[in-house]
């Protein structure tokens, strides 16, 4: 605390010659871009990594093959074009972009493209292993041209290869620093990596070697960690930060008012809901499931009761304000495979007492649910916890940090976990390591092999009418027959920063990208 208290006295008294200029010219003179994240990310290195906040430390220093837009479109980034799709799905062929060099001013070709998904793909630790897991082999066909054969088709290839699976690394710095590649990653960006101090902040300084060297327009970007939402809030008036990633929905209504400040809010392809522990007894996948012996855990009415008593627009009104959205399946609305034809359960505390009754609990049920403790998720978890109260259910909050509650959570230490997903712009993404037996992501320990049936089909067929009709069917079993998962709401990213910064997109990831952005 003294440290951050430290740098913030001394980043005042820097700033002070610049609040004597007129804005304009301060800004113009301002080289550094500051940005606050609520979470410090986990390991910099895109193989092992899996936090969201870390994934907008990766799009300022670690680009990607793919590339999406603010319309959720893909379009190529390091790639030259989209692939080349043949063999009946079976073959992708992928062009590269010419003249690309690493931030260590080594060359970006086809064949550190193959180490780099060959390393996703066998590294000790990977959370990418699975992303890849239907890429049979990696060919190197020209300097230029990579060609992967799949073991089947595999529709959601291109969109995973938009994200860490399609970032390319340094062999030369990968084979260097091995597994602490994390401590000084080196990839293809406008920014390259300079330091990292934990839970305070990351450094980023221009690369001389990014092949597009007018999309760089700030010397240094510096990520502040500050989790308190006060604070960050406090920090962007002060001048102290440029831009607040995670505005909460009042101070954004607040901010709006004051007119000092842009602010950006976009429906994002995330979701949030409540994860219910069926069968994870002694760990995630690999681990064996077992019994934990609960009525949550064991009885599906339990779990109908409690999806019945959880008013999902009243959830959003009180928590957010009415500026998050509704929601009851993984699929945002934004994205084009949402079903517009899907109805949310409404509240009925009726019927859901006469199931606790018929499930052999009619004096209610007690359990605890972890929240990750910032205020925002206190508020939320405070509200569902008033809501199911008069359906019978007695929930106890357990506010924890976020990497604890997350480790927890894999070891099957929770109840219930009211936790989100980031989102990714294919509903692959957001489903199958969460659904399907044994998958990566899968801490509920949920098993049911018609889902598995579903969900694979979905990866194998291209068109979109019927992928949107196999994410139905499956659906209709996880969300509304097993409820491992309730989903609860679709949250807008809300991100504010000075009007004198122009260029910023908001893209419904929510990742921050400041490639192109500029003072004005």
């Amino acid at each position: 605390m003294l440290r951050r208290l430290a740098f913030t006295t001394i980043t005042a008294l820097l700033a002070l010659p610049l609040a004597l200029m007129p804005a304009d010219q301060a800004a113009a003179q301002k080289k550094t871009l500051v940005v606050a994240l609520n979470q410090d990310p986990d390991i910099l290195d895109p193989s092992p990594s899996r936090t969201y906040v870390g994934r907008i430390i990766f799009a300022q220093m670690c680009e990607k093959l793919y590339e999406i837009d603010e319309n959720l479109r893909i379009f190529p980034q390091l790639a030259a074009d989209l692939p080349a799709i043949s063999d009946g799905g079976k073959t992708v062929t992928i062009k590269l972009r010419p003249g690309v060099k690493f931030n260590d001013g080594t060359p970006m070709n086809a064949e550190s493209v193959r180490y780099s998904l060959d390393r996703h793909l066998n590294m000790k630790g990977s959370n990418r292993r699975t992303e890849l897991e239907s890429v049979n082999s990696i060919e190197v066909v020209d300097p230029l041209t990579v060609r992967l054969k799949l073991n089947r088709p595999f529709s959601p290839l291109v969109a995973i290869l938009a994200d860490r699976s399609g970032m390319p690394v340094s062999p030369t710095a990968a084979n260097k620093l091995g597994d602490k590649f994390g401590t000084a990653p080196v990839c293809v960006g406008p920014w390259q990596f300079v330091e990292r101090i934990s839970q305070d902040r990351i450094v980023l300084e221009r690369s001389p070697h990014y092949f597009d060297k007018a999309a760089a327009k700030f010397d240094r970007l510096i990520f502040r960690i500050i989790s308190d939402d006060n604070v960050r809030l406090a920090n962007l008036r002060s001048g102290d930060i440029d831009v607040m990633h995670l505005v909460g929905p009042t101070d954004a209504a607040n901010l709006r008012k004051e007119g000092k400040f842009e602010v950006s809010s976009v429906t994002g392809i995330a979701y949030s809901g409540l994860t219910i522990n069926l069968r994870n007894k002694n760990g995630k996948p690999p681990h064996p499931a077992g019994d934990l012996g609960t009525p949550l855990a064991n009885d599906p009415r339990v779990r109908e009761a409690l999806d019945l008593s959880i008013d999902r627009v009243a959830l959003n009104q009180v928590a957010w304000d009415g500026q998050y959205t509704p929601g009851c399946t993984p699929i945002s609305p934004v994205s084009p495979f949402h079903d517009k034809s899907r109805k949310c359960p409404t509240r009925d505390v009726a019927k859901a007492k006469k199931l606790l009754a018929d499930a052999g609990l009619p004096n209610g049920y007690s359990f605890e649910m972890v929240i990750i403790n910032d205020p925002q998720q206190r508020r939320a978890g405070e509200v569902i916890q008033g809501m199911v109260k008069e359906a019978g259910f007695n929930i106890s909050l357990k506010p924890s940090e976020f990497a604890s509650a997350l480790n927890d959570n894999d070891a099957g230490k929770d109840q219930a976990f009211l936790i989100g997903w980031s989102g990714r712009v294919d509903p692959d993404a957001n489903i199958f390591q969460f659904h399907t037996c044994g998958a990566t992501l899968n801490t509920t320990q949920s098993c049911d092999e018609g889902v598995d049936a579903i969900l694979n089909r979905a990866r194998e067929v291209s068109d979109l009418a019927q992928r949107i009709s196999l994410y139905r069917q499956a659906v209709d079993k996880f969300a509304f027959g097993r409820r491992n998962i309730l989903y609860l709401y679709h949250a807008n990213y809300i991100v504010s920063h000075s009007k004198s910064l122009k260029g910023y997109k908001a893209v419904p990831d929510g990742l921050i990208r400041i490639k192109g952005v500029s003072w004005q």
